[in-house]
């Protein structure tokens, strides 16, 4: 439980912000032809088309992410290794060797490195949608955490590399790759770029429409939800109730904060922050979790527990970081409203976690259903063969 409402939250939130990101990227490219929306009319024109490909179909909503992402990603590592080369392929020692960096910033930091990189694992929400889930799921989450993890390391690189000796602010730059495109003479890459950007905001906020709402409807089926969210479009095949009340929660927190003159670009890095703590709740759990399903199943190893481990004590650093140590200069309380996030994020699970424990004391039926629904899981796997097996 304490999982599935950390996901909910992660999902939900990530979009949130990925929606103010794709508002305020539309925002500024319109600006420079004189248009000049709302940011609420922003929001909800993201929030619908994003609505509409998740309600018609997954292989649409996979296939347009899919394309879109590719080509984002393409044009922004021309731009990288074009930032690179006007460097000289050179070497940024000052990065390397963590110049002027403490403990505190560096796991204040892995806050929103957890935001940018969580994801990864959302093609685990599909399930039997899949095709060979067994198969295609873990290479998905493979793949998407090397990739992912080289293409955000050489990305960083050249992003501070090439920000050093400028007046400019990476940390303030609202488009920082159309700064750098500028000042390294290739300014006729920061229009594609930035439409690149943009569209990848959307396929994001897609990317986390899709989870969300099977995360609904998962916990509608097992009677946690009311069972509307657990029902399918009779021919889409898609949980068309979930999707749309995860689509208008993610659409109306975003417009409430720009009514009371939040920016869209404050409001994009307080709610990256705050789901970042959904996704470490949700990994360290996983961390603990995988060992004992493992030995349940008698096929734990000695690597696993270590990995487990590992894991466990990763996450931890940007849960300290988040917090801080009041009176310490190197793990510093982060400045508000940052320093609240971890306590609100507390308080909604507690909530969340006191509400199942008053639900499971009315009908105690419902632990034995989901208890029932994990042993059915147990039975497929051991008619797997026992090369997908290993490999899943």
């Amino acid at each position: 439980m304490a999982c599935g409402w950390s996901l909910v939250l992660a999902y939900i939130f990530t979009g949130m912000s990925v929606l103010c990101g794709l508002a305020n990227f539309s925002s500024s490219l319109l600006g420079q032809i004189g248009i000049h929306p709302s940011p609420i009319s922003l929001l909800a024109l993201g929030t619908g088309l994003a609505w509409y490909a998740a309600y018609k179909d997954i292989q649409l909503s996979a296939m347009t992410m899919l394309w879109i992402e590719g080509l984002s990603v393409g044009l922004i590592l021309v731009l990288g290794i074009a930032i690179w080369g006007h460097q000289g392929f050179g070497l940024d020692m000052s990065q390397l060797t963590l110049e002027g960096t403490t403990p505190g910033s560096i796991a204040m930091g892995l806050v929103l490195v957890v935001f940018g990189f969580s994801g990864f694992e959302s093609a685990t929400s599909l399930g039997d949608e899949a095709k060979d889930p067994l198969r295609t799921i873990p290479k998905s989450v493979l793949g998407s955490t090397i990739l992912a993890g080289l293409f955000f390391i050489f990305m960083t690189y050249v992003g501070v590399f090439g920000f050093a000796g400028s007046s400019a602010s990476l940390a303030a730059s609202e488009q920082p790759l159309a700064f750098l495109a500028e000042k390294i003479g290739v300014g006729f890459l920061g229009l594609p770029i930035a439409i690149s950007a943009l569209v990848s905001f959307f396929a994001c906020v897609l990317g986390t429409i899709n989870p969300a709402a099977r995360v609904f409807f998962m916990m509608a089926r097992h009677g946690l939800f009311h069972s509307a969210l657990g029902e399918a479009h009779s021919s889409n095949q898609t949980p068309h109730i979930a999707v749309n009340l995860v689509a208008l929660v993610m659409f109306i927190v975003p417009a409430s904060m720009s009514l009371f003159h939040v920016n869209l670009f404050e409001s994009m890095g307080y709610l990256g922050a705050i789901c970042s703590y959904g996704f470490l709740t949700v990994y360290i759990l996983v961390s603990i979790a995988a060992p004992v399903y493992l030995h349940k199943i008698k096929k734990l190893r000695v690597i696993d527990l270590i990995f487990s481990v590992l894991g466990v004590l990763f996450m931890a650093i940007p849960l300290v970081g988040s917090v801080g140590i009041p009176g310490n200069r190197l793990f510093p309380v982060p400045p508000a409203p940052y320093d609240a996030f971890p306590y609100l994020f507390l308080m909604y699970l507690t909530v969340a976690c006191g509400s199942f424990i008053m639900q499971r004391l009315r009908s105690p039926e419902i632990v034995d259903s989901i208890e029932q629904s994990i042993d059915d899981i147990h039975s497929r796997f051991a008619e797997v063969p026992v090369s997908v097996n290993e490999d899943s």
